[in-house]
């Protein structure tokens, strides 16, 4: 499974160029993207500059030697290349168990090209199969905005770690929420957003242009069908 992974984000890395901006994902598949990035920068004299995803994924990247910068100084990126949690037949993801959703989601969204990289465990036909939708929510809010959840057909549960809950870089509580099979991801990434105390959902629908799949014995690229 890990060398899935790394296959998967050596191909993804690939399409860096050097002088672009390069939004970094967060992840166990992205970090190793970020330490192919840094081997490039050493070896390949690749100029690049990236906007990472997390504090994690900042202390990362700079520990691989990779200068970093700003939304507020570079609000448009040439590419992000980011995980998934699931990914279906049109490309729509889950992401956010690794509790980065929003900052992802913000990045990604500024990025000309959103590539994600996955191993084949994280296809899925349909999103929600086996596979919860983690919402961000601000404490104040955690309660009245799981009852709400529940009323959109979820099965809600706030997520814990290490004895409490668990806090995303911004200061939230994540609620993890099993929808089932999903027919209509982008009525439901709406609808969830629509709720009050809701800072974002972990439904990326229509963002991803390419997926990198890593498997036992190489990498398949899937490309976004107009794209």
């Amino acid at each position: 499974m890990e060398e899935a992974k790394r296959r998967a984000a050596i191909a993804s890395a690939k399409l860096v160029r050097s002088g672009q901006v390069v939004g970094l994902g967060t992840g166990s598949t992205a970090n190793y993207m970020i330490e192919e990035l840094g081997r490039r920068i050493r070896e390949e004299r690749l100029r690049i500059v990236g906007v990472p995803t997390s504090n994690q994924t900042a202390e990362l990247a700079a520990r691989y030697g990779i200068p970093l910068t700003t939304l507020d100084e570079h609000p448009r990126l040439d590419i992000a290349i980011d995980g998934a949690d699931q990914v279906d037949p049109e490309l729509n993801l889950i992401k956010g168990m690794g509790g980065a959703l929003t900052r992802e989601k913000v990045v990604d969204g500024a990025a000309e090209m959103l590539v994600i990289i996955v191993d084949e465990s994280k296809m899925a036909p349909q999103l929600g199969v086996d596979q919860a939708v983690p919402v961000e929510v601000i404490p104040f809010a955690t309660a009245p905005v799981m009852g709400r959840l529940a009323k959109l057909g979820g099965e809600p549960s706030i997520r814990f770690y290490k004895g409490g809950y668990f806090v995303t870089d911004n200061g939230n509580n994540i609620v993890d929420v099993d929808f089932g099979a999903i027919g209509d991801a982008k009525r439901l990434e709406r609808e969830i957003k629509m709720i009050s105390g809701v800072v974002e959902s972990g439904l990326f629908v229509d963002m991803a242009g390419i997926v990198f799949v890593g498997n036992e014995s190489g990498v398949k690229k899937i490309e976004r069908k107009g794209s």
